[in-house]
């Protein structure tokens, strides 16, 4: 009887160091992970767009194709984002600074491609749901959720814009820290890819437009009000047309992105 008691403490003993092993290893996976530099970026303020981007896809070579041509210090940028602690030291402070920047740019160039996969789309979902890309502003769509959205797929051309899913229009992000965010890290199609994937997602069109009026009569649409409107609108196209069909880039003036370290 003694004996199998002497048993069973030792079996309960070796149960509790294995479980304290176990818990210890979460808890230094955990740590690690919060102490990323992925972690640490998508925690910066104005960077609240971003999902974070799974290692594992950043460590498959095929998802980022074409992208040593188009960031500065790649491989030093590339192992900062990983975390493999690059040899920064035999670099001058401007090098540093630059891979540092670099290394968002890689970053966000990445992201536009993640949230293109299924986990992209499920950490993008959530965001949608917690309307962390602001709502609509638009008075008839009731403050619809709104996604992130590209002019263009190449960095350093358009600040992120807001696509509204409820009447189609783009706004500008409300709070003014996501003004600096390159439209280029969302790219032009996710958010259409989006809503084609969840189309239980997709609200019905506004049934209510604001109708103008003087001491509550309409105005005249055939008065300066709406004619002078419209003409301004059939010159510009014109205009567009002449130039070959090309339409001007808007928001040209959008701020460079510059490096969020430090900040």
């Amino acid at each position: 009887m003694n004996n199998n008691n002497g048993f069973n403490d030792t079996i309960n003993q070796d149960d509790h160091d294995n479980a304290e092993e176990l818990t210890g290893s979460s808890c230094d996976s955990s740590e690690s992970e919060e102490n990323s530099w992925i972690a640490w970026f998508v925690s910066l303020r104005g960077n609240e767009f971003f999902a974070s981007i799974d290692e594992d896809y950043i460590h498959d070579d095929f998802n980022l194709t074409g992208l040593s041509s188009m960031v500065p210090y790649y491989d030093y940028a590339l192992e900062l984002i990983l975390d493999s602690e690059p040899p920064l030291d035999s670099l001058s402070e401007d090098q540093q600074e630059i891979v540092e920047t670099a290394a968002e740019v890689l970053y966000g160039l990445i992201h536009a491609r993640y949230i293109l996969t299924s986990k992209g789309m499920l950490a993008m979902y959530e965001k949608y749901q917690n309307a962390d890309f602001g709502r609509c502003p638009r008075v008839y769509c009731q403050g619809h959720p709104g996604l992130p959205v590209g002019l263009s797929d190449l960095p350093r051309n358009y600040s992120v814009n807001i696509f509204c899913p409820r009447c189609h229009e783009l706004y500008y992000p409300r709070a003014s820290k996501h003004a600096n965010v390159d439209g280029a890290y969302f790219g032009t199609t996710f958010c259409h890819l989006f809503l084609l994937q969840n189309p239980d997602l997709i609200p019905p069109k506004p049934q209510e437009s604001f109708v103008p009026r003087i001491y509550g009569f309409r105005i005249n649409k055939e008065s300066a009000y709406h004619k002078q409107r419209e003409n301004q609108t059939q010159g510009k196209r014109r205009v567009t047309n002449t130039a070959g069909g090309e339409t001007p880039k808007q928001n040209s003036n959008a701020p460079k992105l510059q490096s969020t370290a430090g900040n």
